[in-house]
């Protein structure tokens, strides 16, 4: 039987951060290893390509490092591109991911359709169950 892997899908530190304890637990319940990806890209105008690899490298370390302290085997992937969930996807299939993790933003309905609603861009395209944190949530699964 293939060991379980979560494909962990970040944006930022903040969203690394407040989903470090969430995916600990899940990963070591699952004896899962993770793989964390993040998608550089500018977020907005004012942000540079050089801040955006920044923000990633920021985001992989902390999950990755938070991770690895735990005793869960985690590897950090950096991606590029302009379409996140083909990315996304395209890492699940590569790493042979099991499942794929994501934490919502708290965007509103308005600011992700003007932005891209990745979560459901993703939903429709995979094959690989996806599961999504809500930013307000504070349970465990």
């Amino acid at each position: 039987m293939a060991r379980t892997r979560l494909l962990i899908a970040v944006s930022s530190p903040w969203a690394g951060e407040r989903l470090l304890p969430r995916i600990a637990n899940l990963a070591q319940r699952l004896d899962a290893d993770t793989v964390i990806a993040h998608v550089a890209h500018p977020l907005g105008e004012d942000e540079s390509d050089d801040d955006a690899r920044q923000r990633g490298d920021h985001t992989l370390k902390l999950l990755t490092h938070g991770l690895v302290d735990a005793g869960i085997r985690s590897d950090g992937v950096m991606l590029y591109s302009d379409d996140v969930p083909k990315a996304l996807l395209n890492t699940a299939r590569n790493h042979q991911c099991t499942m794929i993790v994501m934490g919502l933003t708290g965007k509103g309905v308005i600011k992700r359709l003007l932005d891209g609603d990745i979560p459901t861009n993703l939903l429709r395209q995979t094959e690989i169950p996806v599961l999504i944190y809500p930013s307000a949530w504070e349970g465990s699964i």
